[in-house]
C-alpha cells in the first residue's frame, strides 16, 4: 500500500511539473503580449495614428478646394401700381422661376513658402510623435522586466524559505524525539518551535508579495490580474558593454536626446513659416454657371419683357495679395520664433549633459551589481558549505541548535542577497541599453 502510495505521489509531480512548464511565462512570450495588450502602448498606437493623418497630402494645402452650388427658387405674386394718370394697372398669380448651378475651385500657387515649411513641419511632428512611441515602448519595456524579475525574485525567495521551513520542521522533529529520549532539553524543542513559526510567518509573507508582485505583471502585460503566471528565473548577462559604447550610442539613439533635437527642429520651422508673412499670396479660381430664368409672359407694363433666360459660361481669375505692413504682428511672432529656437538650442545641450551624467551613473550602478552579485555568489557557496557541516555536526550532537540555526539563517540571507543582486544587475544593464538606445533592438533580456 505504501509503494502505490508513493508510485502516485510521483507521477503527481511528473504531472504537475509538466502543466508548470507549460504555463511558463518566457520573456519572449511577455513582450508580445504587452506589445499587444499594455493599455500604454495601445494609446501611443492611437496618437500615432492622429499624427499620421495630420502629416498626411491632405492637410498639406497643397491641393486645391472644388465647390458646387445648387439653386432653385420659385415666386407667385399679385401686383397693383398706380400710374401718373391715375390709371390702376393689377396683375395676379404672376409666376416666376430661377435655376442655377455653378461649379468652380481654389487654389493657391503662392504663399511665400508657408504652405511648404507647414507641410515640412507636419511631417517632422510626425516623426516627433514616432520618437514618442518610441519612450513610451521602451519605458514600458522597462516596467514590464522590473515586474517580470520581481515574480522571478520572489519565486526563488520563496523556494528558499519553503526549504528553510522544511529544515525547520525536521528540526523540531529532531528537538522533540531528543526530547522524549533525554538527549536534550524541553529548551530546545521551544526554540525549534518559535524559529518554525517564524519561518512559517516569512513564508506566508512571501506568498502574498509574490502574488501582489504577480498582479503587478498582469497589469503590464494586459491581461485578468488574477491570472496565475510563472516565470523564467535564469538570467544571462551581455559581455560586450562598455562606458565609451554606451555614451557613443546615447548621443546617436537615446530617444529623450532625440526628442529635444527634433524640436530644436520643429522651432526652426516655426521662424521659416512665420517670415513667410512678409511675402505675397498669389491664389487661382476658377468655376463654370449655368442658370435659368422663366417669368410668366404677361407684363402689362413691358410687352417687350424676358420671358426665359438662360446662361452659362466659364471664368477665372488669378489674384494677389501682399500685406506691406500688418501693424508689426509678422515682425512679433518672427522674433518671439527665434527666442524660442534659442531657448530650444539650450534645451538640447543641458539634454546631452544630462544624458552624459546619467550613462555615467548608469555605468557606476552596473559595475557596482555586478562585483556584489559576485562577491554574493561566493558567498552563498560559502555559507552552503557552513551549513552543510554544521548540519552533520549537529546530527552528531557536537553542536547546539542555536549554532546550526545561525548557520541556517546565513544561509537563507546570502541566498536571498544573491538572489536580488542578480536581479539588480540585470535591471541596471536594462537601463544602460535604454540610454544607449537599444533596448527595443535587444534581444537578451
Amino acid at each position: 500500500m505504501r509503494k502505490e502510495k508513493i508510485i502516485v505521489f510521483v507521477l503527481f509531480l511528473v504531472v504537475f511539473a509538466h502543466i508548470s512548464a507549460q504555463d511558463l511565462l518566457t520573456k519572449e512570450e511577455a513582450i508580445l503580449q504587452t506589445l499587444e495588450n499594455n493599455y500604454d502602448i495601445i494609446l501611443t498606437e492611437n496618437s500615432l495614428e492622429t499624427a499620421r493623418n495630420n502629416a498626411s497630402v491632405y492637410n498639406s494645402g497643397y491641393l486645391p478646394t472644388l465647390f458646387t452650388n445648387a439653386n432653385a427658387s420659385y415666386d407667385l405674386n399679385d401686383s397693383e401700381a398706380t400710374q401718373i394718370s391715375g390709371d390702376v394697372v393689377s396683375t395676379s398669380s404672376l409666376e416666376s422661376k430661377n435655376l442655377s448651378a455653378s461649379v468652380g475651385f481654389n487654389y493657391t500657387l503662392f504663399n511665400g513658402l508657408g504652405r511648404y515649411y507647414t507641410y515640412g513641419k507636419l511631417k517632422e511632428t510626425y516623426n516627433l510623435t514616432e520618437l514618442q512611441a518610441r519612450a513610451v515602448l521602451e519605458n514600458t519595456l522597462i516596467t514590464l522586466f522590473s515586474a517580470y524579475y520581481e515574480v522571478a525574485r520572489l519565486t526563488e525567495n520563496l523556494d528558499n524559505q519553503k526549504q528553510t521551513l522544511e529544515i525547520s520542521k525536521e528540526r523540531l522533529k529532531r528537538a522533540t524525539y531528543g526530547s522524549d529520549y533525554g538527549q536534550n532539553t524541553k529548551l530546545d524543542v521551544l526554540n525549534a518551535e518559535v524559529d518554525l513559526n517564524n519561518d512559517s510567518i516569512t513564508y506566508l509573507g512571501v506568498q502574498r508579495e509574490l502574488a501582489n508582485a504577480k498582479r503587478d505583471l498582469n497589469i503590464v502585460l494586459g491581461t485578468d490580474v488574477n491570472k496565475e503566471v510563472s516565470v523564467d528565473t535564469t538570467i544571462v548577462y551581455l559581455d560586450d558593454m562598455y562606458l565609451e559604447y554606451v555614451l557613443e550610442k546615447s548621443l546617436e539613439n537615446n530617444v529623450d536626446y532625440l526628442q529635444a533635437k527634433k524640436a530644436l527642429e520643429l522651432g526652426e520651422y516655426d521662424v521659416k513659416i512665420n517670415n513667410s508673412g512678409w511675402m505675397p499670396n498669389v491664389s487661382l479660381t476658377s468655376s463654370y454657371a449655368w442658370s435659368k430664368n422663366y417669368s410668366d409672359p404677361f407684363n402689362p407694363d413691358n410687352p417687350f419683357s424676358t420671358v426665359e433666360r438662360y446662361q452659362n459660361g466659364l471664368n477665372a481669375g488669378v489674384g494677389l495679395t501682399w500685406n506691406l505692413f500688418d501693424g508689426g504682428n509678422t515682425t512679433t511672432r518672427v522674433r518671439n520664433a527665434k527666442i524660442a529656437v534659442d531657448r530650444l538650442e539650450t534645451q538640447k545641450e543641458q539634454q546631452e549633459e544630462f544624458l552624459k551624467r546619467d550613462v555615467n551613473n548608469a555605468w557606476e550602478i552596473y559595475q557596482n551589481a555586478l562585483f556584489t552579485l559576485k562577491v554574493q555568489k561566493v558567498n552563498v557557496e560559502t555559507n552552503k558549505l557552513n551549513f552543510e557541516r554544521s548540519t552533520e555536526y549537529y546530527k552528531l550532537g557536537q553542536i547546539s541548535s542555536i549554532d546550526f540555526r545561525l548557520a541556517q539563517v546565513n544561509l537563507v540571507n546570502a541566498e536571498l542577497t544573491y538572489s536580488a543582486a542578480k536581479y539588480s544587475a540585470k535591471t541596471a544593464e536594462l537601463v544602460l541599453l535604454q540610454l544607449a538606445g537599444d533596448i527595443i533592438a535587444n534581444k537578451q533580456f
